[in-house]
């Protein structure tokens, strides 16, 4: 379950590159787009649409005309890579969810990230616990599993080919981080040291994920440390947009 390139059209390492750089660096922008540039505004719904189908269908796109045929192929989980998600996305959310009732909730660094966050999901339409509670299945569940095809299958897999893959790894995790910074960023209301240090942790938890696709060959591990993750995330989320209407 990872890109192989044995292309009927014949394309040059140069425009693979070049395919993987614009992989890597599309995210950023288009978070940039439709959550800095147009926060607030009616078209960041369209935006954010169109820009998740454009990321999350390049890959198929690309690797399908490459190939001459459909790239992916299911494998069955084994228990071992199973349980080693589990585990290290059960660490993560524990350890998260320690933090932010013990040291962060209420205090000063969140102090404007309720309202903050109820005016982005205003945004998006969501202003019911009903709302919030699809959306946190969506991010959760799907969103988890798509980003985890797109930076480990396709982002990693196809940087591999090329530099060793300790790099592919750096990279790829980068990358990953690169789009969170300018979320992170903005509910914190800047780029000091907690911004920083909250981005380190998502490329950490991305070099994690693509040692774990590299040892198991496919995505089940990392998905379900992903969507365990992600789930604690919506969790805290939801503490804080509640938190806003008191």
């Amino acid at each position: 379950m990872e890109p192989s390139l044995n292309p009927p059209h014949k394309v040059s390492r140069s425009c693979e590159l070049v395919v993987l750089f614009a992989a890597i660096v599309f995210p950023s922008f288009a978070t940039w787009l439709y959550f800095s540039w147009l926060g607030g505004h009616p078209s960041s719904r369209p935006a954010y649409a169109i820009s998740k189908l454009l990321q999350f269908t390049l890959p198929l796109v690309w690797l399908t005309w490459t190939n001459g045929q459909w790239p992916i192929q299911l494998v069955r989980p084994r228990p071992r890579d199973l349980l080693e998600g589990l585990a290290f996305g059960l660490a993560v959310t524990l350890g998260g969810l320690a933090i932010y009732y013990g040291f962060l909730r209420g205090g000063s660094l969140l102090g404007a990230a309720p309202r903050e966050l109820t005016s982005k999901l205003s945004g998006f339409g969501i202003r019911t616990a009903g709302h919030f509670l699809a959306l946190a299945t969506f991010y959760s569940l799907a969103h988890s599993l798509l980003e985890e095809y797109y930076w480990r299958w396709f982002v990693f897999g196809g940087l591999r080919r090329y530099v060793p893959t300790a790099a592919a790894v750096a990279i790829s995790s980068l990358g990953f981080m690169a789009h969170h910074v300018l979320l992170i960023g903005h509910f914190l209301h800047g780029f000091g040291a907690a911004t920083w240090l909250l981005s380190a942790a998502i490329a950490i938890g991305g070099a994690v994920w693509a040692w774990q696709y590299q040892r198991a060959g496919a995505l089940y591990a990392s998905w379900l440390g992903h969507l365990v993750i992600d789930a604690g995330l919506m969790w805290i989320g939801y503490d804080l947009w509640t938190a806003a209407s008191h």
